[in-house]
């Protein structure tokens, strides 16, 4: 993976006659190092739709400066970016394309904007001559490179942090350049203010007249002509934009579902380049969007046509299980080391360390490597399409056009139904093997029930959200059961091993124990858990 930096800046735009003030006069500023001019020289890439630019990430190729190269920028919070870097060439490198795949898709990135700027570089010291941050006055002149040719031209004032630094002392910057006139920005980007300054002016195509003004004509009215609005950045954003952009609250079903619809395919979309980073818990929330998903086109097939979603459905859970050959083994690893680290040092006999290490390298070996080939996959990339597709046009049944309260009600219902019956079946038989098995059954019916909830929570409220809150529970339970069940079997493999390899196995037995303890004191939280959840029970709701 390319280098990548955490950036944390903001920007200023200059008003009037506003000058640089004197910036030894920060708080925590010994000196300052004026270090001259430097000329930036970048071209920014995005779809013509600038889907990129839509999702606040920015991709350049740019010239000058001491980090040459292409740089590509995720949004992680206000004036905090990951930027991630790779070394100057006249195509983009894979690694950073691999990465903006998610949006782009098969549509072809192009240039859209290109840059130019000369930058005066003032260098803010500490005490020790440690640099605290780096301050440019950058004159900026940009060009329209699709969609038009406008130019248009600034001057901005960008702080950013060094690395490790502390956030509050851009606080202590930005009081000093508040004194002087200074005004933080209105965009957030060089490339937002570039694209919504060289928009391309739409022109509004005169009314036909009616055939009762033809008819007779009126005099021409006095009243004052509105004139035409100022191209902003909203015009210049693609169909995945307009679809995340808060429209009309929702009133029907079907509005309620889709909204939710709609947050899920987001989420798998902006978490696809996450995992390629290996970012943390980032395999695991974009699994759970995939599930949460798949669980909604089940529960409301009053609401969507599943001779459409089932399609989609068996490629989430296809993208699911792919996604689990790594994340269950980092969950198994994790819970294994810390019942290990647990153990007194007298209890832990033979290279029971290296040996599980060894077990776990061996199963993750190359579990990374797949994973990102999964996300390359022609297969990944037809469900992106097909998720896209079903946002810009879906599935909806006439019950969608309903009130929500009856039919998400409904659907709550039968789910919480269906677990109660798996809880049952399950507690019915001995603990053991068939016991293990109902109560995954039932662990999977929990899930599906919480996110039916989780949906209805907007429309039907308290009720909703008390249920979801109370069937997380279960399903907590449920899972750390299941976690048991799993790293028992993987104890007896690795105690196998051992076995052959002339090693003591009684770590792995005592910790084998430790694991059917937990289990059994699972099965006997479950049933007080369950029965808060009936209270929690979504019964009825307003039609409205």
């Amino acid at each position: 993976m390319a280098d990548v930096k955490r950036e944390i800046e903001r920007k200023y735009e200059t008003t009037g006659d506003a000058r640089l003030p004197d910036l030894t006069r920060v708080a925590g500023v010994a000196a300052v190092d004026h270090r001259g001019a430097i000329e930036l020289d970048a071209v920014y890439y995005d779809t013509e739709d600038l889907r990129l630019a839509a999702a606040g990430i920015t991709l350049r190729r740019r010239t000058g400066g001491a980090d040459a190269g292409w740089h590509l920028k995720f949004p992680v919070a206000s004036g905090i970016r990951d930027e991630i870097g790779a070394p100057l060439s006249d195509t983009l490198p894979p690694d950073l394309a691999g990465l903006v795949r998610s949006r782009v898709r098969d549509t072809a990135l192009v240039p859209v904007v290109r840059l130019r700027s000369t930058r005066d570089v003032h260098v803010l010291n500490g005490p020790d001559g440690e640099p605290l941050a780096e301050l440019g006055v950058d004159e900026v002149r940009a060009q329209r490179l699709h969609g038009g040719n406008r130019a248009t031209a600034w001057t901005e004032i960008e702080v950013e942090l060094a690395d490790d630094g502390d956030p509050a002392f851009l606080d202590a910057v930005e009081r000093r350049l508040r004194k002087a006139g200074i005004r933080p920005s209105a965009s957030h980007s060089k490339l937002a203010r570039a694209l919504a300054e060289t928009s391309p002016k739409k022109k509004t195509p005169p009314k036909k007249p009616s055939a009762k003004k033809e008819a007779s004509p009126k005099k021409p009215s006095a009243k004052k002509k509105t004139p035409p609005k100022k191209p902003s950045a909203k015009m210049e954003a693609s169909p995945e934009k307009r679809q995340r952009e808060p429209g009309p609250p929702p009133r029907t079903a079907g509005d309620h579902v889709l909204a939710y619809v709609r947050e899920q395919i987001t989420d798998i979309v902006a978490l696809d380049p996450a995992v390629r980073r290996g970012l943390p818990d980032s395999v695991h929330r974009m699994r759970v969007a995939t599930r949460r998903l798949r669980s909604t086109f089940r529960t409301y097939r009053k609401v969507l046509d599943r001779t459409v979603t089932d399609p989609v459905g068996a490629e989430l859970k296809w993208l699911a299980a792919e996604l689990g050959v790594d994340r269950d083994q980092e969950v198994l690893d994790a819970r294994l080391r810390t019942r290990l680290d647990a153990l007194p040092r007298t209890l832990v006999l033979g290279p029971v360390r290296a040996r599980l290490r060894i077990w776990s390298t061996a199963r993750r070996s190359g579990s990374r490597r797949r994973t990102v080939a999964v996300l390359d996959g022609a297969r990944h990339l037809a469900l992106l399409e097909t998720l896209h597709a079903l946002l810009a046009d879906p599935p909806l049944l006439p019950a969608a056009a309903g009130p929500p309260g009856k039919a998400l009600t409904r659907a709550a219902h039968k789910n919480h139904e269906r677990l109660a019956a798996r809880i049952a079946r399950a507690l019915e038989h001995p603990p053991g093997p068939d016991r293990d098995l109902a109560l995954h059954d039932a662990r999977k019916a929990a899930k599906r029930a919480r996110y039916a909830a989780e949906a209805a929570r907007p429309a039907l409220g308290k009720p909703a959200r008390k249920s979801a809150k109370r069937l997380k529970a279960v399903q907590s339970v449920l899972g750390d059961h299941q976690d048991s069940v799993v790293a028992r079997d993987a104890l007896r493999t690795l105690a196998v091993q051992a076995h052959a390899a002339g090693e003591s196995s009684f770590t792995w037995g005592l910790l084998h124990g430790q694991e059917e303890a937990t289990a059994a004191a699972r099965e006997r939280e479950l049933p007080g858990v369950w029965a808060k959840a009936c209270k929690a029970e979504i019964r009825s709701a307003s039609g409205g």
